[in-house]
C-alpha cells in the first residue's frame, strides 16, 4: 500500500496548483480517499475528502469554492485542484486513506491508517 504526493511547490497568493497522489496496492475508486494539511505549529486537519461508491465530496469550510477534488480510476490517481490561493493555504498537504470503503465525510474528521509522505505548498509574495 503507496501513496505518493506530487505538485506542491510556491504560488503567490491568487494561484493556482494541481496536487495528484498516485495510490498503489489498493484501487482508487473503491476507497474514500482525501487530502489533509498541516500547518506549523497547527493540528493537522481535513480538507476534502471523497467517497467510495457514490464518489461524494466533502470540503473543509475554509476551502469551500476554491479546492475541487477528483479521482482518475484509470490512473488510480486522486487531486486537489486549489484555486484562489492563499497564505493561510500554506502547508504540507498529505494525501491519505483508511483503504476501505466509507464517506469521504467520515475519513475527513478521522485519522487514516495509510498516509503519503507529503508536499509543501507555499502561498507567497
Amino acid at each position: 500500500v503507496q501513496l505518493v504526493e506530487s505538485g506542491g511547490g510556491l504560488v503567490q497568493p491568487g494561484g493556482s496548483l494541481r496536487l495528484s497522489c498516485a495510490a498503489s496496492g489498493f484501487a482508487a475508486d473503491y476507497i474514500a480517499i482525501g487530502w489533509f494539511r498541516q500547518a506549523p505549529g497547527k493540528e493537522r486537519e481535513g480538507v476534502s475528502c471523497i467517497s467510495s461508491r457514490d464518489a461524494t465530496t466533502y470540503y473543509a469550510d475554509s476551502v469551500k469554492g476554491r479546492f475541487t477534488i477528483s479521482r482518475d480510476a484509470a490512473k488510480n490517481t486522486v487531486y486537489l485542484q486549489m484555486n484562489s490561493l492563499q497564505p493561510e493555504d500554506t502547508a504540507v498537504y498529505y494525501c491519505a486513506t483508511d483503504g476501505d470503503y466509507g464517506l469521504g465525510s467520515y475519513l475527513c474528521s478521522s485519522l487514516p491508517n495509510y498516509w503519503g509522505q507529503g508536499t509543501q505548498v507555499t502561498v507567497s509574495s
